[in-house]
Order: C-alpha cells, then structure tokens, then sequence
C-alpha cells in the first residue's frame, strides 16, 4: 500500500480495540444496524462476526492523514476514562504502525465513543 490515499484496513483498528482490558465490544453504527435488520441472512449478533462496524475511517479534508471513530461498549467494573484512553492509544499506535509497514506514514487522528457499558456476564 504505497499510496496514502488508500484507508487503513478496518480490522487493524477493531483488532486493537476489541484488545483492550474492558472492551466488551464494538457498537455498529445506524447502517450496519439498519442492513442487519433488512437482511434475515445476518443474526442479530452479526457485530460480533463483523467487529470493524463499529469502526469508521474517514480521509482528512486536507488529504494529511486519517481520522478514526470507534464506538465501543465496555464492561462493568472498569474506569471508562481509563479503558476510553486505552482504546484510543491503541488503536493509534496499531494503526500508525500498519501505515509505516507499507509506506503510507501519514497523521491519526482517533475518536472514541463509548456507547453503553455491559454487565460482566452480558454479550454484546
């Protein structure tokens, strides 16, 4: 990927995420809900088999780099402040790393959203 106009894989950053202490899940976005719902194919619990819905990646308005938004839903009994700050720097550092590997250095930019926080015993 010698071009920096190509976007990051979705899950590079959903891997890093779903890897931190707290991280129950992602939560997907309204389309991904709506087309789960359209579709009697995909189960309900298709998050889970398609974790990168609860990533988005989107180009920079100047072209100089990446923004990532990561919707997340955590566990109980973790600090959110704590695991939020986890999952950004994570996802940064996976995603940073990723680019440098195939000559796209470009500048992250990550956003973390915590949509619900789950019981411990609670798939999401």
């Amino acid at each position: 990927m010698a071009a920096t106009g190509t976007p990051p894989p979705l899950g590079v950053a959903a891997a890093a995420a779903l890897a931190v202490p707290g991280v129950a899940g992602l939560q997907p976005r309204l389309a991904h809900r709506l087309a789960a719902a359209a579709s009697p194919a995909w189960p309900e619990t298709a998050a889970q088999h398609a974790p990168e819905a609860g990533v988005r990646i989107d180009r920079v308005p100047d072209g100089s780099g990446w923004h990532i938004e990561v919707r997340c839903v955590l566990t109980e009994g973790h600090r959110v402040v704590d695991t939020a700050r986890d999952v950004h720097d994570q996802v940064r550092a996976a995603v940073l790393s990723y680019l440098a590997a195939h000559d796209a250095p470009v500048a992250v930019t990550v956003t973390v959203t915590v949509t619900r926080i789950a019981a411990r015993d609670h798939t999401v």
